[in-house]
């Protein structure tokens, strides 16, 4: 979208009415994170095959004074969990069910957000995804590809099959969509909210958030958890609290990007760009043969240490102040060779890397939505909710499956991201923020797993490095390297694998394969190559962008 002057604000998200639904809130005089909430809220209802009302919602806010404070949303293996059971019953895999789930984030960390950065309640906040649960949107070709292709994930369980299966098939595209339990858990919790508001707006936020955590939702979660074998307990929810804490900060030729912290793979998006920042863009374009050379061999080395590294903070030390050094960040960079693809993820100084698994047939697939909001304060919100509503249980009555994110979690009692009672399984979502040196303010982020920082890399080199507009950044062709264990149970890595869009050129793609890259082609516009969602706020005018290659919308207030 061209720049454009709104009095209010502007919004970027993963389906237009989440779009909307922020826009709305905007227009009615809430700021940004009173926006960003709404959409995250509308996105947990319209893309509920991706996004969960009771999943993972890891948020970063900057305010206008320029303080930046980030939101794990991320909760924790219950304590009743037990590691060796799952290596002993599972062969070290993270079983589908009830055995994947962790306490579920995702309501106390909009709230949290509110709370502390908001002007709005939660019932306010909400209207938009209970209107869009209990009244029904248009079935959209993204939700109902992915409710074929993972058909016997919803036909395994009754309350998932009766929403995503009614009738014993998934619902046409442009078929009105109602999903009434998860309006009835949302109206649950605006009800708690608004009975408390007498309080003030705060005791009514935590009225909502109690609604969720210690009362009828909470039951409904334990109870079936207990009956099914599951580890969740209300003793789990009652005691969880999100985690606030500092951006991470890579200083760019271009910029300031600030990324989430090592509960998530934020910092080596930092790492990444560090890396291509080093290298002479002036007359190398991102999406040619070189430039996406340069930033699959980059990939490897990052997501060596990725492996080798990150894990839980509380849990591990994850050395962070080393590996965005420059000392280290030359060291690393040695092993790039501009002729020559390494055939895998190479060795990190940091420690060795295990396979834990033999390769798949398929590459894991991405999930996960985004919304970037920022208001004519220049009040900047930027969020990536997740969670897939096909690999876990509906909870019944309640819409929501508790987080299954103990997916991204490993068996192998010497992996950094292993099973622990009480430890975060570490997240690919990672919202973040760029800032320009002339004061621009830009948060941006996409869906996609272990493509996200790919993706969001590649818009970076396109938006700022080559001086596309900020729609063409978005949409300008990609590949992804897979030359490392996925982040997704059961973990499998590819070797040298490089899925590259067909709207590459086909001498691009034919460099690649010259310089050793082992190249599949995806579709043109391809969902797994993330879906870009920005918004650009400079000198009192707004720019976003929104990625044809899913749902995506843009709105302004």
């Amino acid at each position: 979208m061209d720049n454009q002057v709104h009095e209010k604000g502007m919004v970027s998200a993963g389906h237009h009415l989440a779009a909307e639904a922020a826009a709305e809130i905007l227009s009615l005089g809430g700021n940004a994170v009173d926006a960003g909430v709404a959409g995250g809220l509308a996105l947990g209802v319209v893309q509920s095959d991706y996004v969960n009302i009771g999943g993972v919602a890891p948020i970063m806010v900057r305010t206008p004074d320029g303080q930046v404070a980030t939101i794990d949303g991320v909760g924790p293996w219950p304590a009743a969990t037990d590691p060796d059971y799952l290596r002993q019953t599972y062969g070290g895999h993270i079983p589908t069910g009830v055995l994947r789930s962790v306490v579920p984030a995702a309501p106390a960390a909009w709230i949290a957000a509110l709370d502390r950065y908001g002007t709005m309640s939660f019932s306010d906040v909400a209207q938009a995804a209970i209107r869009f649960a209990s009244k029904g949107f248009p079935m959209h070709w993204l939700m109902h590809g992915m409710i074929v292709k993972n058909r016997a994930g919803y036909a395994k369980w009754p309350s998932n099959a009766a929403i995503y299966l009614p009738n014993g098939k998934p619902p046409e595209i442009g078929q009105n969509f109602i999903q009434s339990d998860l309006a009835a858990t949302l109206q649950y919790m605006a009800d708690a909210d608004c009975a408390s508001q007498r309080k003030g707006r705060t005791a009514g936020l935590q009225a909502a958030r109690a609604a969720f955590y210690t009362g009828d939702i909470a039951s409904a979660i334990c109870s079936y958890h207990a009956a099914e074998g599951g580890w969740l307990k209300r003793e789990d929810l009652a005691r969880y609290q999100v985690a606030f804490g500092e951006a991470v900060s890579a200083n760019l030729s271009k910029g300031t990007l600030l990324c989430s912290g090592a509960y998530s793979q934020g910092p080596f998006l930092a790492q990444l760009m560090l890396l291509l920042d080093r290298f002479d863009w002036s007359d190398t374009a991102p999406s040619s043969g070189e430039g996406l050379h340069r930033l699959l061999e980059c990939v490897k080395i990052a997501f060596s240490d990725r492996e080798a590294c990150l894990g839980d903070p509380d849990f591990v030390a994850v050395p962070l102040e080393r590996i965005l050094t420059p000392d280290y960040l030359t060291e690393r960079l040695q092993l790039f060779s501009p002729d020559l693809a390494m055939p895998d993820m190479p060795q990190s100084s940091l420690g060795p890397h295990k396979l834990t698994f033999a390769d798949q047939a398929q590459p894991s697939p991405g999930d996960t939505s985004y919304i970037a909001v920022v208001d004519a304060d220049g009040l900047a919100f930027s969020a990536t909710p997740s969670d897939v509503s096909y690999a876990s249980p509906v909870i019944p009555g309640t819409g929501i499956c508790a987080s299954p994110r103990g997916s991204a979690s490993w068996t192998a009692q010497d992996h950094p991201s292993s099973v622990e009672p009480g430890k975060r399984p570490r997240l690919t979502p990672n919202p973040a923020i760029w800032l320009g040196h002339q004061g621009e303010i830009m948060p941006f982020g996409t869906p996609g797993g272990d493509m996200q920082i790919q993706a969001m890399a590649q818009f970076l080199l396109n938006r700022l490095y080559r001086g596309m507009p900020l729609q063409a950044a978005a949409e300008e062709p990609r590949a992804g390297s897979y030359s490392f264990p996925s982040s997704f149970s059961p973990h499998e890595s590819h070797p040298n694998l490089v899925r590259a869009e067909a709207a590459l050129p086909c001498e691009v793609r034919e460099a690649l394969s010259a310089l050793g890259h082992n190249v599949e082609v995806w579709p043109q516009r391809s969902p797994l190559a993330g879906a870009i969602c920005a918004v650009e706020y400079a000198r009192g005018e707004f720019t976003s962008a929104a990625d044809p290659r899913r749902p995506t919308g843009e709105a302004g207030a």
